[in-house]
């Protein structure tokens, strides 16, 4: 292949950053922008015209399949011989051959997982951890490694990046330097530490970095807003005092910052190098124009300067114009997406052509359920189908063996759902969730969904005990375990990051889920954006972005849009379609939004009252004091509890909204049609009173 041939095809920009064969060049690239492209062809010129021979360059992307996809093409452009490789897997290389030389002994085992390691560290700090805790602290430890922090400062670095663990801060700063001592004791090396030896190995040893740079003397790193600086210590010991470097990225798809990725590397390379050439990739090539238009709407209201930011140019044919729609719930939100899906399907777009993507994997669940329903075949990306995760299979065990025991209570609907809660608490659900993000806020979710699984079954059908409850719920785990060859794709949206459908349905986009509520920074704001972002530029040619304004049929409609769709919906299209039966499709759980201040509600009190317990209320303090009295009597007329009649959060929630009818009554948590039926009356009388 000569080297003209490999320019030919190119677009004006890419043939730009293809002939910036010398010096430092950085490429802006867009969504869809053909970045690979541009890259793996600049490599390929950069041979062919013989500024470097392909054995002396090292690419370097994120993932193994990104490294082979790299290959692959260079092969195809006829530079076979280029390196590109992760940054793991490139370190591991180095240190595997200079070991010998430069240590001499035992080389480190490397360690795939942190969690063992962190285990025994916790049980050595006299710490008990679960297993989902345990994820939660290596996690921490890997974070505060990647961003070159040590155990005795780690305490004042989250502070300062505003991260909120779910672990205590001295207990993860205590475990993180038993830890290292453990690691040290033992010979292990972990992938952090990894890159950190082959650093430091190169920077105390000249002939080892000589020998080093003189096999690599080009570089080329994709993804370059997700290094971490971690990476970019190892990756400035390899190029030295050169300037034969090239970094691709995109400042708009920046969503790892919790990991420790930052893309300070990428925006401010001009001012590392001054001189270097930077070249903007904005046509896209992947989505419509109409797609493309919301992306730039999207991104365009970001905080910030514009310097960085990259408005794309549609390069394809016109296609249908993106779908808005409002629901009454999250089941008739689900319902619908797997009804669109299918008629996708039906008139020609392949399944495998077709995704949901959502914010947290917990949503998972009911999309699950809603295309097992519809009879659409579904893979799920980057996580477990829902009952196949281990903290949900747990909990199924708990109740099967629960209901064997006879622990149903005698219940008109309120028995069932406490029953389970009693039982979901002992596999570690609470009515609050953990702080922040990571493996417990996750597992509680999953738990979370459970728990609301249970709510529904017992408005459905009052009469419904745990034997009931866990029969469902195997014929739920039955009907969506069925392997499909192909299907609709279901994941997150930040497993969705790299790839592309022909038909994308956003959804869960409310207040409290996008953004999620635990992004309280303006930075953690701004990722979040830039998520719905990454989202919409999935989709070649259908998107539907869709909301739902309570989490369950019959709740009180007070969830709101997410913010960022401010000003980008026009007439939005609210949609209630003939619901699936509900026998068969329940609804997951899902925030709700404070009707005072706004900030989404997780705790099942809050949820009830419909507002944060702190914020203010114009409660009826008359009235709560007679439906308290009125509780009273009957709970000692029949010879219950008085929170089976109706809990302290559903008589305080009554008060505040003082309801005229049977129907504004209904729409409070809690007041279920067995207490309607037997209660309202009564309770009406007092609130007229």
């Amino acid at each position: 292949m000569s080297a003209e041939s490999v320019l030919a095809g190119l677009d004006p920009e890419q043939r730009a950053v293809a002939e910036a064969v010398q010096g430092p060049v950085c490429v802006l690239a867009g969504a869809g922008t053909g970045k690979t492209r541009a890259i793996t062809h600049r490599i390929a010129y950069a041979t062919l015209t013989g500024v470097v021979t392909p054995q002396r360059v090292l690419a370097v992307t994120f993932t193994t399949r990104a490294a082979g996809e790299l290959r692959s093409r260079l092969r195809a452009l006829g530079a076979p011989g280029v390196q590109a490789r992760t940054f793991h897997a490139a370190a591991l290389r180095q240190l595997t051959y200079f070991w010998p030389r430069v240590v001499g002994g035992e080389p480190p085992k490397i360690i795939d997982s942190k969690i063992g390691l962190v285990a025994d560290a916790a049980r050595a700090c006299r710490l008990s951890f679960g297993r989902t805790e345990l994820r939660d602290v290596a996690g921490e430890i890997e974070w505060a490694k990647v961003t070159q922090h040590r155990p005795e400062d780690y305490a004042a670095a989250i502070a300062r990046a505003g991260r909120r663990p779910s672990a205590d801060v001295v207990d993860v700063a205590r475990v993180y330097a038993m830890y290292e001592q453990l690691r040290r004791e033992r010979n292990l090396l972990d992938f952090e530490g990894m890159l950190e030896l082959t650093a430091a190995v190169l920077t105390e040893h000249r002939e080892v970095a000589n020998q080093v740079r003189e096999q690599y003397r080009y570089f080329v790193v994709d993804e370059f807003q997700d290094v971490n600086p971690l990476q970019k210590m190892l990756l400035d010991t390899w190029v030295g005092d050169r300037d034969d470097l090239c970094v691709v990225g995109d400042p708009n798809q920046t969503i790892y910052s919790f990991t420790g990725a930052s893309p300070s590397h990428l925006l401010d390379f001009t001012r590392e190098h001054p001189d270097a050439t930077v070249v903007r990739l904005v046509r896209d090539y992947r989505s419509t124009p109409q797609v493309v238009r919301l992306a730039n709407g999207v991104i365009g209201a970001a905080r910030g300067g514009t310097r960085h930011k990259l408005e794309l140019v549609a390069q394809r044919p016109d296609g249908p114009d993106p779908v808005f729609n409002e629901y009454d719930d999250e089941v008739a939100e689900a319902d619908d997406a797997a009804r669109r899906a299918r008629k996708l399907v039906d008139e020609g777009v392949p399944a495998r052509e077709i995704a949901i993507l959502f914010r947290i994997n917990a949503q998972s669940q009911t999309y699950e359920a809603a295309l097992a329903a519809a009879g659409v075949p579904y893979v799920l990306r980057g996580a477990e189908r829902f009952f196949e995760r281990p903290e949900v299979r747990e909990a199924v065990v708990r109740l099967r063996g629960a209901a064997r025991a006879g622990a149903d209570a005698e219940t008109d609907g309120t028995g069932l759902i406490l029953t389970v809660r009693h039982v979901l608490s002992g596999a570690g659900f609470s009515d609050r969730p953990p702080e922040g993000a990571g493996a417990a806020r996750a597992r509680w979710e999953s738990l979370a969904a459970l728990a609301q699984l249970a709510e529904d079954m017992a408005a459905d059908d009052p009469k419904a005990g745990l034997a009931e409850f866990v029969a469902e719920l195997e014929e739920r785990a039955a009907a969506q375990h069925a392997p499909p060859l192909e299907g609709v794709t279901l994941a997150s949206l930040h497993a969705a990051k790299g790839l592309e459908w022909d038909a994308v349905f956003l959804v869960g986009l409310a207040e409290g889920t996008l953004p999620i509520v635990y992004a309280e920074t303006p930075e953690q704001i701004e990722e979040e954006r830039r998520l719905l972002y990454v989202g919409v530029t999935r989709a070649r040619v259908h998107l539907t972005l869709s909301w739902a304004l309570s989490r369950s049929p019959g709740g009180a409609r007070r969830r709101r849009p997410s913010r960022f769709l401010d000003g980008l919906t026009g007439k939005t299209a609210t949609h209630t379609p003939d619901r699936l039966d509900r026998t068969k499709r329940r609804a997951a759980k899902g925030p709700q939004p404070c009707r005072v201040c706004g900030r989404p509600l997780t705790a099942a009190v809050e949820r009830k009252l419909g507002r944060c317990e702190d914020c203010p209320s114009e409660i009826n303090e008359e009235l709560l004091l007679a439906l308290r009295e009125w509780r009273a009597g009957v709970a000692a007329d029949q010879k219950i509890p008085a929170y089976v009649v109706f809990t302290d959060a559903t008589l305080q929630a009554i008060a505040e909204h003082a309801p005229e009818s049977m129907e504004e009554l209904a729409r409070i948590p809690g007041v279920g049609k067995v207490k309607l039926d037997r209660y309202g009356e009564t309770v009406l009388s007092l609130c007229g009173a």
